[in-house]
């Protein structure tokens, strides 16, 4: 009998902790943490905000987000691959360039010259022409590319004036690290190299390096105006910034939640490239206006342009994207 007591004491005790525990499990909300290499002021930033707000209006539900901004955990190479190994960063917005230890396509959706305008560029993004490499990103990568930032007009910044191609030609400039950038810069008759984007300041100013490419809010934000304060109008790129998922945290989480994200996702991007694209030539006006940067009329773009073509379709046709070019270049 005192062994059946005991039996029945441990089995009601179980009992009780697991209806103790039960409820409160329940209630517990699910937190989600969000990187930001900028400030609250920048475009990404606010972006991310945005998707915030939208996931907690559609879901309806409790639900916590921390959002880790000024490169507090690190740099976005750095949040992709956490999202990768679905650890420390659930979301974010990151650089294509990132991502081609994953795919070889992923940096072609940034790829210099890809876009002949704001316009081009927006038809491009709602034809879902790029689909196929987001895919490749989720499969490889198990990163979901929810929505799509960016936006900027991206130009060099040099720490002299560079007007045309003869003054362009040797120029030191650091690039980003996927392989197309350094192949179509060196086509153009620039000496590219990678550095990590934290160190291109000092970079430029210990005379490592004369300049780099940034869009505005990049110019602004890492005041790279202060070592080069000579703005080369090339306009060679305009961004693309995945709004990224991590695809183990994704299936983690309730369906509810799921739509939620994925929706919010879309609508985030959008919001994002409207900040982004109409606050480009607002701060380059307003650097100048304070002295801070000068912009310089580039002559030679279309002759970059031709040096680069033949790159960027033997890049296209190497990564198997040569049919994406194709539809992007019949975009009108």
């Amino acid at each position: 009998m005192r062994r059946r007591d005991i039996v029945r004491s441990c089995l009601a005790a179980a009992a009780a902790m697991l209806l103790a525990s039960g409820p409160a499990s329940a209630q517990q909300a699910i937190t989600l943490h969000g990187a930001s290499q900028f400030n609250d002021d920048h475009a990404f930033t606010k972006a991310m905000v945005k998707f915030e707000e939208l996931v907690k209006q559609y879901y309806g539900k409790p639900i916590n987000f921390v959002l880790h901004k000024n490169s507090e955990l690190g740099l976005e190479k750095q949040y992709f691959e956490y999202m990768a190994q679905g650890k420390a960063v659930d979301y974010a917005i990151v650089s294509p360039a990132h991502m081609s230890t994953f795919s070889k396509a992923a940096p072609f959706i940034d790829a210099p010259f890809l876009f002949r305008d704001l316009d081009h560029w927006n038809k491009v993004l709602d034809a879902d022409i790029l689909k196929p490499i987001a895919d490749e990103v989720a499969q490889k990568a198990e990163v979901m590319l929810i929505g799509y930032a960016g936006g900027g007009v991206r130009n060099i910044f040099v720490n002299k004036p560079v007007g045309n191609m003869t003054e362009l030609k040797g120029l030191k400039v650091r690039v980003q690290g996927a392989p197309i950038w350094s192949k179509t810069f060196a086509a153009a008759g620039m000496a590219p190299t990678v550095i990590a984007y934290n160190e291109v300041y000092n970079a430029i100013q210990n005379n490592v390096i004369s300049a780099g490419e940034n869009e505005a809010a990049g110019v602004e934000q890492m005041k790279f105006f202060e070592v080069a304060p000579h703005l080369a109008m090339t306009e060679h790129a305009i961004t693309i910034r995945p709004l990224c998922f991590s695809a183990k945290t994704f299936k983690s989480l309730p369906a509810d939640l799921q739509a939620a994200i994925v929706r919010a996702g879309k609508e985030a991007g959008a919001y994002g490239r409207k900040i982004e694209s109409s606050e480009d030539s607002q701060k380059l006006e307003a650097l100048e206006k304070a002295g801070k940067l000068k912009r310089v009329p580039f002559a030679g773009r279309d002759e970059m342009k031709k040096l680069v073509d033949p790159v960027m379709i033997a890049y296209a046709k190497e990564i198997e994207a040569d049919q994406i070019l194709a539809k992007i270049n019949a975009i009108k």
